[in-house]
């Protein structure tokens, strides 16, 4: 399998990334509270890909490139090596990932369950990227 399309990335870069993600989660939180539930959706699958980047790039100096979110994945796994934890992790940025045509550009009108889904999701990767990060 060809390696994943990406770009190099200063290691030192990877806390900015980390920053991002917040920024989106705390985005997400906010945009809950009010009731923009797609709105939270996209932000929470956008703090999720910025975790990602901030990972790949503490790991390998490396972050993925392109519109394809699904290579942040492939990347994730590529230069990280994923224990039981890890794999976990993963598969619930997939999950997250798989969301994000749907909650942007389907006409799916989402739900307060559906976001609490999906924060719930963020949370627990959220908690492996800090862990990764060592922040």
């Amino acid at each position: 399998m060809p390696k994943t399309n990406r770009i190099k990335v200063n290691r030192d870069k990877s806390l900015d990334y980390a920053s991002v993600a917040d920024n989106f989660a705390k985005g997400a939180e906010l945009a809950k509270e009010f009731g923009y539930w797609n709105a939270a959706g996209v932000l929470i699958v956008h703090a999720a890909i910025a975790y990602t980047d901030a990972i790949t790039i503490k790991v390998a100096g490396v972050k993925s490139r392109g519109e394809d979110h699904a290579q942040a994945a492939r990347l994730i796994q590529e230069v990280v090596a994923l224990d039981e934890t890890g794999q976990k992790a993963l598969n619930k940025l997939r999950r997250l990932i798989e969301e994000k045509n749907l909650v942007s550009y389907s006409g799916e009108i989402y739900q307060k369950n559906d976001i609490e889904r999906m924060w719930k999701l963020l949370e627990r990767y959220r908690n492996w990227a800090i862990e990764i990060l060592g922040i």
